[in-house]
């Protein structure tokens, strides 16, 4: 445990907790506060008590580091503000120096060493795969794997991530040329997460195959790291400088010969295109800010450019398929909320899906990050149940949503509460639809 940073040097909460009004529009919204109705544990009191630690009035004790460590990040409570406040910015500040206090456990630090190294991720995932049967067994509905027995922070019959006997980086080449060459074929990147990479690997390919039926050059940049998200939300800045400032040099080596880089994922593309501009703004690197800024204007969640910038619509409708099977929509928090993007996916999916709303697709899942998947996994157990009724109710086929953390969640959610429903990512259901 490292002595506590002395007042000077705390980052300034007192702008946030100063400016909140304490209207209180922000509590029935709050993830947490639905599943533990506490005023602690609420946007309102969390900028309160980080208001009091600027102060010198409350020591970060583990008490408070249990409140901190409790926000799922959903961003709900900075979308209903009437100021905007950034309570999840301040609360990943704070998370930092509850890192810097007490450390970051060892599988989190194991963790982040994977993904800041993806050689040695590549390697642990491979030998995964290969004895993945002595602890996991197959889910019948094929959502992912069930632990067979009680693992470290994982309990028996537990849904966890499908393992891919090889990553999507490297089930590709690098350069994928458009079938048809014509003079100036559009040419994107595709930044995969790591989720995507090394569990949910048609997402990947669902993309490829899109961008070939539009006839777009594709680039497989092999040396992208994880985008940080997963050290960002838990605290640990080194790992988060690492990865971004690796990432930002790597990506201004291709980025002026591709139109844009695509992730098909909420959470690394709001980290890519948001919040490495705001880590940088504040660590005061205004010069790596600048950089994030420059690289974030190519960044584009999937479906958004795909609706926005082809023809994929009218391929689609030229296609003509048309399917029984019924889809309802779920908003990840970092797409609707943190980047506007809630449309373009159901218009892409419109033309050949029967698409029926689940009476709330904005209330986030419970993911929550890390800690709320290992530690806190009650409270997301606990947001994760009104979501599963809601997709039951709506007797779909399929969930969809372009974020692999909510399949996590929500898989784990409905098997919890015996719904038949599966997930797909949108990416998926449009490569089927273009067969």
């Amino acid at each position: 445990m490292s002595s506590p940073k002395q007042l000077d040097e705390i980052f300034n909460f007192s702008d946030t907790s100063e400016a909140c009004i304490k209207c209180g529009k922000c509590i029935p919204v709050c993830t947490i506060h639905q599943v533990n109705p506490d005023e602690t544990t609420s946007p309102r009191g969390f900028i309160d008590l980080l208001g009091a630690y600027q102060r010198g009035d409350l020591e970060l004790d583990k008490n408070a580091k249990d409140i901190f460590e409790s926000c799922f990040l959903c961003t709900n409570c900075v979308d209903v503000c009437p100021n905007s406040l950034p309570t999840d910015m301040v609360i990943e500040e704070v998370r930092a120096d509850i890192a810097d206090k007490y450390g970051i456990a060892w599988f989190k630090r194991a963790f982040f060493f994977l993904l800041r190294h993806r050689w040695v991720m590549d390697l642990v995932m491979k030998l995964g795969f290969m004895f993945k049967t002595c602890a996991l067994s197959v889910d019948e509905k094929g959502r992912g794997l069930k632990a067979r027995f009680a693992l470290p922070m994982v309990k028996k019959g537990r849904l966890l991530p499908s393992l891919a006997k090889t990553s999507f980086l490297n089930s590709h080449p690098e350069e994928i040329p458009a079938p048809i060459q014509e003079k100036k074929n559009p040419r994107v990147a595709i930044f995969i997460g790591c989720l995507a990479n090394y569990n949910y690997t048609d997402i990947g390919e669902s993309l490829v195959e899109i961008l070939k039926q539009l006839n777009i050059d594709v680039f497989i940049p092999k040396k992208q790291l994880c985008c940080g998200a997963p050290a960002y939300f838990t605290g640990d800045s080194d790992s988060v400088e690492y990865m971004t400032k690796k990432n930002i040099k790597y990506f201004e080596s291709f980025m002026d010969e591709c139109d844009a880089m695509l992730i098909p994922e909420a959470t690394c593309s709001a980290m890519v295109k948001h919040d490495w501009q705001v880590f940088f703004a504040n660590h005061d690197m205004p010069e790596w800010e600048a950089r994030a800024k420059k690289v974030a204007e190519k960044i584009h969640m999937a479906t958004a450019w795909l609706y926005n910038n082809t023809d994929l619509v009218k391929l689609l409708e030229e296609k003509g398929k048309k399917f029984d099977d019924v889809v309802t929509y779920h908003d990840p928090c970092h797409a609707r909320k943190v980047q506007g993007i809630w449309k373009e996916p159901r218009n892409l999916l419109a033309p050949n899906y029967p698409l029926q709303e689940m009476s709330d697709p904005n209330r986030c899942c419970g993911f929550g990050g890390v800690t709320m998947q290992t530690e806190k996994f009650h409270l997301a157990e606990a947001a994760g149940k009104p979501k599963a009724a809601m997709i039951k109710d709506t007797k779909a086929k399929y969930v969809s949503a372009e974020c692999s953390a909510c399949r996590v969640q929500l898989s784990e959610a409905m098997n919890n509460a015996d719904v038949e429903t599966i997930f797909k990512n949108p990416l998926e259901l449009i490569a089927e639809a273009l067969k």
